[in-house]
């Protein structure tokens, strides 16, 4: 139940992440509500994944969802640079997820 409750908070990340740049500086109300709303259950639903996984672990997998899915985002719709090496840096991030479960105690 911990990692499903770090998954959900991986995408509230990614969720305030893209809400963030279209609040554009935050001038705009709702996506600027947004970024505020997720960023705060982010990190609370961080800290109740990390009462049964390790912090560092629960930390890592976290970022690394909103780095690798955000930078998704960023591609798919905002047409932002899909080059391999880039692409290549996603894997490696999503390849760190899945490694840091399979080694996880939990």
């Amino acid at each position: 139940m911990a990692w499903l409750i770090l998954f959900f908070a991986g995408i509230c990340e990614i969720i305030w992440a893209t809400a963030l740049k279209m609040s554009q500086g935050f001038t705009r109300l709702w996506p600027s509500v947004i970024v505020f709303t997720l960023g705060v259950v982010s990190v609370l639903l961080l800290g109740r994944a990390a009462k049964h996984i390790p912090i560092g672990t629960a930390y890592a997998v976290w970022t690394g969802i909103g780095a690798a899915g955000t930078a998704a985002v960023g591609i798919y719709f905002f047409d932002e640079p899909r080059t391999a090496l880039r692409l290549a840096c996603m894997v490696l991030i999503v390849a760190g997820i899945v490694g840091l479960k399979l080694v996880s105690p939990e």
